[in-house]
C-alpha cells in the first residue's frame, strides 16, 4: 500500500487555483498507485487567511471550491484529505475533510489552536478534536492538524480511537532550522505511542511568511524514513509493506546548511510576493554596499535578470569605489542599470531650507535628505513602470533605527529585514560559492551609509558582532540587561542597544513587510507599544 503527502504552494483566497492544484496532486497520486493522499493545513483556502476568516463569503467560496475538488476526483479510488475552513452552526473550525469517490465521508476539526509567535488561531476558530479514523487497505488512519502533534492530547485521542497511522496536515512556517523541531516533536508525541506519522507541509511565500515544505514520514520507531524537498512543491510517497501498518524506507532529501536554508527561503519569499501580487518587476537602489548587493543577488535569483532593475543614485559623498563595485556587480549579474545623480536635488532642498536652517550646523538632517531624495526617485520609477521597490535594510539596522523614514525605508517589500548584519556577510559569501556575483571588495570593505565625508557605520554603532549578539539575546530570546551583561557584553553597549531598540519602535511600525527567517522577527512576532514608560 502506498500513501502520500502533497506539498503544495497555495495562495490565500485563490480557491479555484488551490482546488486545481489539489486535484492535480490527486490525479498524479492515483497514477502512482497511492491509496491515501494528505494535503497541507487549510490547503483549499491558503494559510493564514487572517481576518478573511471573519467574512461569511469566505466559507461560501470554500464550499464551492470543495465541490470543485469532489467533481475532479470523483472517479479516483483514493482517500483524499483536504484542509478547509468550515462554518458549522455559527462556529468556525480549522478542519480536514475526507473525500472518497466524489463524496465527503469524514471531517476532523483541529484541537490545539496556536496563539503565539505568528499564530492567531484562537481569534478565529473554536477547538474540537473529536477523532477521525478511517480505514483504507486494511489500515486505520487518524487525522491531525499541525499544532495537534505538538502536544500529547490529540495523538493520544487518535490512538485510543483505533488509529494505526497518523496523517498530519501542516502549515508550519520556516525559521532557521525549524525542521529539526518538527521532527523531534513528532517523535515525542507520536512515535512514543508506536505510531508512524506522515506530515504534509505547505510550501511557498505568503506575505512575510515562508513555508519551507520538508514534508516528512517517521516510522513507528521514530526513524525518519522519508523527507521531501526544501522550498519546492513535491509529492512525498511512502510504501507500507503488505500486512503491516508501518512505513518502509523511502527517499530522504538531506538537510541544507543554514546559509542555504535562509538564502533559498528569501528567494522563494521574493518570487511569491511579487508573483502572487502581480508585480511585473522589481527596482533596487544599489549603493555599492553589502546589503543592496545581497538584495540584488536574491532578487535576480528569484525573478531573473530581466525583471530586476538596479539604480545607483550618487551624492557628493559617494566614494569612487561604490561606483566601480556597483558597475562591476551589474555587469556580472546582467540587470538593467542606471545612474541618477542627486546632487542638484540635494542642493535644491538645501537652498529651499537655507533660511529656515540659518545659524544651525549641518547634522543628520542633511544626511537624511539624501536618503529621502533617493526614496522619492525609486518610488517615482515604480509608479511609472508598475514595479515594486525592494528595500535593502537589515535586521541590525531596523533594530536600532539606523535607517531613514521615507528614505532607505521607502518601498514595498523588505527582503533582508530579518537578517542580522553578520548573517548578511555569511549569505553573501555562501552565494559567491555558488557563482561569484558579488565583488569581493563589497564584502570586505567597512560598511558606510556615505551620507557625510569619511562616514562609517561603526562611528554610530557598536561593532556588528557585538550589536547582533545583544540584539539576539534581548529581542529574540527575551533576555534581560543583567543576563546579557553577565554573558560578557559591555554594559555600556548593552544599555545603548536596548535603548535604541526601544526608541526605534515608531520607525519599525512604518517599515514595509519583510521576510521572516528567525523565530522572532520585527512585525508579527514583535508587538511592543510605541508609547511606554517601562524600562528594563
Amino acid at each position: 500500500m502506498r500513501i502520500a503527502a502533497a506539498q503544495l504552494n497555495q495562495t490565500v483566497g485563490d480557491f479555484e487555483g488551490n482546488a486545481r492544484r489539489i486535484a492535480a496532486a490527486a490525479l498524479e497520486s492515483a497514477s502512482q498507485g497511492v491509496s491515501v493522499l494528505v494535503t497541507p493545513e487549510l490547503s483549499l483556502s491558503g494559510y493564514p487567511p487572517e481576518d478573511l476568516l471573519l467574512r461569511p463569503a469566505f466559507y461560501e467560496k470554500a464550499d464551492a471550491a470543495l465541490a470543485q475538488v469532489l467533481q475532479a476526483t470523483a472517479l479516483l479510488d483514493l482517500h483524499l484529505v483536504v484542509g478547509v475552513p468550515v462554518m458549522r452552526e455559527g462556529r468556525r473550525y480549522n478542519a480536514a475533510v475526507l473525500l472518497h469517490r466524489g463524496a465527503v465521508v469524514g471531517e476532523y476539526r483541529k484541537l490545539e489552536l496556536p496563539n503565539y509567535d505568528v499564530f492567531d488561531e484562537q481569534r478565529y476558530f473554536v477547538p474540537d478534536g473529536e477523532p477521525l479514523v478511517f480505514e483504507s487497505g486494511g489500515v486505520r488512519f487518524g487525522v491531525l492538524i499541525c499544532e495537534d502533534f505538538w502536544y500529547a492530547r490529540a495523538p493520544q485521542r487518535a490512538c485510543q480511537a483505533g488509529a494505526q497511522v497518523l496523517l498530519v496536515l501542516n502549515a508550519s512556517p520556516f525559521h532557521m532550522d525549524k525542521q529539526s523541531r518538527r521532527v523531534d516533536t513528532a517523535r515525542d508525541n507520536v512515535s512514543r505511542l508506536g505510531l508512524p506519522v506522515l506530515a504534509a507541509n505547505m510550501v511557498g511565500g505568503q506575505d512575510e511568511l515562508v513555508f519551507d515544505g520538508l514534508s516528512f514520514a517517521l516510522d513507528s520507531r521514530g526513524q525518519l524514513v522519508a523527507q521531501s524537498a526544501f522550498c519546492e512543491e513535491a509529492l512525498l510517497a511512502v510504501d507500507m509493506p503488505a500486512g503491516t501498518a508501518d512505513f518502509a524506507a523511502g527517499q530522504v532529501v538531506p538537510a541544507l546548511p543554514i546559509e542555504a536554508q535562509i538564502y533559498r527561503a528569501l528567494v522563494l519569499g521574493v518570487r511569491d510576493y511579487l508573483g502572487k501580487n502581480g508585480f511585473p518587476s522589481a527596482v533596487i537602489g544599489l549603493s555599492g554596499g553589502i546589503d543592496s548587493a545581497l538584495t540584488l543577488a536574491i532578487a535576480v535569483d528569484a525573478l531573473g535578470a530581466d525583471r530586476v532593475r538596479a539604480v545607483m543614485m550618487p551624492s557628493p559623498y559617494t566614494a569612487d569605489i561604490s561606483w566601480i563595485d556597483s558597475r562591476d556587480m551589474v555587469a556580472r549579474i546582467g540587470v538593467r542599470y542606471d545612474e541618477l545623480r542627486i546632487d542638484q536635488c540635494f542642493e535644491a532642498f538645501r537652498s529651499t531650507l537655507a533660511q529656515e536652517f540659518a545659524g544651525r550646523a549641518e547634522d543628520t538632517t542633511e544626511e537624511n535628505l539624501q536618503a529621502r531624495i533617493r526614496g522619492t526617485l525609486l518610488m517615482a520609477l515604480t509608479n511609472k513602470y508598475g514595479s515594486i521597490v525592494l528595500t535593502t535594510g537589515n535586521k541590525s539596522e531596523m533594530a536600532v533605527g539606523y535607517c531613514t523614514l521615507y528614505g532607505d525605508m521607502a518601498g514595498g517589500f523588505a527582503v533582508i529585514k530579518d537578517i542580522a548584519k553578520t548573517m548578511v556577510y555569511r549569505l553573501a559569501r555562501w552565494r559567491n560559492q555558488q557563482g561569484e556575483v558579488i565583488p569581493e571588495r563589497i564584502i570586505t570593505r567597512a560598511p558606510s551609509a556615505e551620507l557625510r565625508p569619511n562616514q562609517l557605520d561603526q562611528d554610530s554603532l557598536p561593532p556588528y558582532e557585538t550589536l547582533d549578539a545583544i540584539m539576539q539575546m534581548y529581542m529574540e530570546d527575551n533576555r534581560g540587561i543583567e543576563e546579557i551583561v553577565a554573558a560578557g557584553h559591555p554594559r555600556e553597549a548593552v544599555e545603548r542597544v536596548v535603548r535604541l531598540i526601544r526608541i526605534s519602535e515608531y520607525k519599525r511600525r512604518q517599515a514595509p513587510v519583510g521576510i521572516r527567517v528567525t523565530h522572532r522577527a520585527f512585525g508579527r512576532d514583535w508587538r511592543m507599544p510605541i508609547t511606554s514608560k517601562f524600562r528594563d
